[in-house]
């Protein structure tokens, strides 16, 4: 169990670490809200078209729990992904991966506080030497240039897309029990009907860009790696070992970012992308062999 679940959520963040390339590539090609509600659009669709079957068994389910599916995919989806795309015009690329690692530990701060979930000292760490893995990523090894780093109006957009990716997690606890395809579905579903105000509000202040050949094949990637199959991948994650320990691998997204930019683009390997990954990899390992006994 603890193998699968350590396999779904690498995979999943290999994928939302791709997502940052395709991202860069996206510019001039695609507007960032007609991404999100495409790539949505185009999982439910898939999602749906392969599950119908399954939606026919779990419709009692789905029935009594559509709002809160809805939820899951507005929240958890298209809220995390509406404040980041906004934030990133007007903050750094290097603030925005330092504040995206500030999930895991807003995952650990609410489970505490309302669930009384505990955190051990050597899951603390753990936490921090993963952490210290993300930031020599962003920084480009320049861990001083962090120093410098000023708040704007996108670091609050920003801490907006941390607290909705957190609160998303922590609620899979109350997910309902039907197959993952009918989760899937209902979620993703909600981040489609949750994004088309974006796309409005986008075409209104003359932003919105349709997408050319290339903003397709970016839309084609997102809907089915990064929206489809890692979110699935995450949710059994969370499943298989929790929300607090679960958490902790979105700390790999911003290095599998770089380490693809290194394969795809071509950009140069050096020494810090291996002791990044080594420093976030480190910390998960401690984190989960300090977990606490109770801990799931």
């Amino acid at each position: 169990m603890l193998l699968r679940a350590y396999f779904f959520l690498t995979v999943a963040t290999l994928f939302w670490g791709g997502n940052t390339i395709v991202g860069k590539l996206a510019v001039g090609h695609v507007s960032p809200m007609v991404l999100n509600v495409s790539r949505w659009a185009i999982a439910f669709c898939v999602i749906t078209a392969i599950s119908v079957p399954q939606l026919k068994k779990d419709w009692p389910e789905l029935k009594r729990n559509w709002l809160l599916l809805l939820a899951f995919g507005a929240i958890g989806y298209t809220a995390f992904n509406g404040f980041l795309y906004s934030a990133l015009k007007y903050t750094s690329a290097v603030n925005g991966a330092i504040e995206q690692g500030g999930i895991p530990v807003l995952i650990f701060i609410l489970n505490y506080l309302l669930f009384r979930i505990p955190v051990s000292f050597v899951q603390i760490v753990g936490f921090a030497i993963s952490f210290v893995g993300v930031a020599l990523t962003a920084s480009h090894g320049d861990l001083y240039a962090l120093l410098s780093l000023s708040l704007n109006f996108g670091d609050a957009l920003l801490l907006l897309a941390v607290v909705a990716y957190a609160v998303y997690t922590i609620g899979l606890r109350w997910r309902p029990a039907i197959h993952w395809k009918s989760m899937m579905a209902g979620s993703a579903l909600g981040a489609a009907l949750s994004a088309i105000p974006l796309v409005i509000w986008e075409e209104a202040n003359g932003s919105l860009i349709l997408p050319d050949a290339l903003g397709w094949g970016i839309i084609a990637y997102a809907a089915l790696l990064p929206s489809l199959i890692s979110q699935v991948f995450y949710i059994m994650g969370v499943e298989g070992i929790g929300a607090n320990r679960a958490g902790l691998f979105i700390n790999l997204v911003p290095v599998f970012g770089t380490l693809l930019s290194i394969a795809l683009l071509g950009e140069a390997l050096q020494f810090l992308h291996v002791l990044a990954l080594a420093l976030v990899l480190g910390g998960i390992a401690i984190a989960e062999w300090g977990k606490p006994r109770q801990a799931v």
